[in-house]
């Protein structure tokens, strides 16, 4: 049968229909997922269109997935990330959501406190167990939305609640109703999706879903999880891992509209970033992440890596203010004592810090030619150096003319005899076995010994 698809515009063959596989055995995928081996890669080039929604934005969890891999952060903590988030997000909404537990007095404040905020944005919702009981205090605490477990393994459905696709198929649809009953949105958390069964249970289950949107009015939303970070995001990868096939199959196959797909990525193979973009180029409309990727195991998906995500594949921040990032950054190591790796992108001490001569000689001259961006406006860092052995003349004026702040006529070339009786300072240093870099008290002490005219040009 022929029909014509109003997304693509073309006639379309509308034979493909899934019904749920009720196998007596769990399909555990072992000639992928041998569990003595490193995960393989599969292939079957089978590629499905890019189809990016008109609109995509950032949910995040740093308070529920976030929260279960580090100390519980108090309320005013909660509440002043929250406030980040949301000026993050800038007016548009570009982060959309937060989701919260509901469980301890705590968690109920922090919800309280945050909703009291009055902002459009981030919406508040929650994150509950499947119960009715669970239902009604969402209910009760003013949410519009909650999510819950749905697991689509077979790892989870035979080995962790022991049932049979069609129990667990069965339970939950019980649920979710009763979720509509008491007036919540269901968001359908569909654990373990990368090593699932896709069209013997991930499709059936959803199409199940979408008839239950249907009779009810009620929007259902999936959040696709990669509970372990096996997702792909190679055109031609075979699914259960391929992201693309994943976000095609739900929009295609199920018939979900890319506002109510939502991919959920893990990073234990490096790739959450790379899989959460790939979600937003097949179809998603919505990423789910964590403030600097905290969450369990290797984390998620970093949020602030998203906000950049966005203006590289949009062109615009549409009015996200990125210069929070920084202040987020800050606020975890001083606030929070939490030690970012100086390394880590974006939030990093050293991100945008140059250790190579060769590289500051390029930055003296034009900080475009080894910057990434304009680092200074776009999240508050200059572009800075760190003082080694290998610095060289070059490292030594950058380093001068940017803690000095010296520009324009004031700033120092590479070739001024006072950066040359520094370096030879420097020089000694390193020939006396010293095997670190120079700490910028250091610096300043040699500055006002070696050339304390220096101090002047800062006036």
């Amino acid at each position: 049968m022929l029909e014509f698809n109003k997304r693509t515009n073309t006639l379309e063959q509308n034979q493909y229909k899934y019904s749920l596989q009720d196998v007596s055995e769990p399909n555990l995928y072992r000639d992928i997922y041998n569990y003595d081996e490193i995960p393989k890669c599969a292939f079957n080039h089978r590629r499905v269109p890019m189809a990016p929604p008109d609109e995509i934005w950032i949910t995040d969890t740093t308070f529920r997935d976030g929260q279960q891999s580090r100390a519980p952060y108090t309320v005013e903590q909660i509440v002043t990330l929250f406030d980040f988030l949301h000026r993050l997000g800038g007016p548009k909404g570009k982060i959309r959501q937060s989701e919260f537990f509901l469980y301890s007095d705590k968690d109920k404040e922090a919800v309280y406190k945050c909703m009291e905020r009055g902002y459009e944005f981030p919406e508040v919702t929650s994150w509950i167990r499947a119960t009715k009981k669970d239902f009604l205090l969402a209910k009760e605490m003013g949410m519009k939305e909650s999510g819950f477990l749905v697991s689509c393994s077979d790892y989870h459905i035979f080995k962790k609640l022991h049932m049979t696709r069609k129990q667990a198929l069965d339970h939950y649809m019980s649920i979710i109703k009763e979720a509509i009953d008491v007036g919540i949105k269901p968001r359908c958390h569909f654990e373990d999706i990368t090593r699932a069964d896709f069209y013997g249970f991930v499709v059936p289950f959803a199409i199940e879903l979408r008839k239950l949107m249907e009779e009810s009015g009620v929007p259902i939303k999936i959040r696709a999880c990669d509970t372990l970070g096996y997702g792909v995001f190679f055109p031609g990868a075979a699914l259960p891992r391929s992201v693309p096939g994943i976000i095609y199959g739900l929009r295609h196959y199920a018939g979900f509209p890319s506002e109510l797909i939502e991919w959920h990525g893990h990073n234990d193979f490096y790739k959450a970033v790379a899989n959460s973009s790939t979600a937003w180029m097949y179809g998603a409309s919505s990423v789910n992440c964590s403030l600097l990727g905290i969450g369990e195991r290797t984390g998620n998906t970093p949020l602030e890596a998203m906000v950049i995500e966005y203006a590289q594949l949009r062109g615009t921040t549409d009015g996200m203010d990125t210069t929070v990032i920084t202040e987020i950054a800050e606020y975890y190591e001083k606030e929070l004592g939490y030690a970012i790796p100086p390394r880590t992108p974006f939030v990093g001490k050293h991100f945008n810090v140059t250790q190579a001569g060769i590289h500051a000689d390029g930055i003296l001259k034009d900080e475009e030619i080894y910057n990434i961006f304009n680092t200074s406006k776009l999240l508050k860092r200059p572009i800075g150096v760190a003082i080694t052995q290998t610095s060289g003349l070059a490292g030594i004026a950058l380093w001068v003319n940017n803690n000095f702040g010296l520009e324009g006529s004031k700033k120092l070339d590479k070739k001024d005899e006072r950066i040359a009786k520094i370096k030879d300072w420097v020089d000694q240093q390193y020939q006396s076995g010293r095997t670190t870099s120079i700490s910028d008290d250091e610096m300043m002490e040699a500055v006002k010994m070696l050339a304390p005219d220096i101090f002047d040009l800062a006036l």
